[in-house]
């Protein structure tokens, strides 16, 4: 079992950047493949980008390509996602999951464990 806290989000301009971190409890933390989904309101939960085991292979949505860059320390047991080039539309509440899948899947039912979300705001 692993236990996710995210952190980094905020208020940001349009055009801005951060970068949001998963903090994972436990010291299987390299074993799972990891994603991080949006959920912007009165939409469905979105997935936004994902890393294998190893972070050797990452997996992004179209909207964001190019703009976010996920990577992992499997050494300190964190996710992040960097966030350049923020948009209004990246407005959303950002979860990071964890899946016992071997690569990143994009339907959020294959991910067994979640953190509670930290808001990301943009203001135009």
């Amino acid at each position: 079992q692993v236990q996710l806290v995210e952190s980094g989000g905020g208020l940001v301009q349009a055009g801005g950047s951060l970068r949001l971190s998963c903090a994972a409890s436990g010291r299987t933390f390299s074993r799972y493949t990891m994603g991080w989904f949006r959920q912007a309101p009165g939409k469905e939960r979105e997935f936004v980008a994902g890393s294998s085991w190893g972070g050797r292979t990452t997996y992004y949505a179209d909207s964001v390509k190019g703009r976010f860059t996920v990577s992992r320390d499997n050494g300190k047991n964190t996710l992040y996602l960097q966030m350049n080039s923020l948009n209004a539309e990246d407005t959303a509440v950002y979860y990071c999951a964890a899946s016992m899948n071997q690569l990143p899947r994009v339907d959020e039912r294959e991910y067994d464990y979640w953190g509670q979300g930290t808001q990301v705001s943009v203001s135009s």
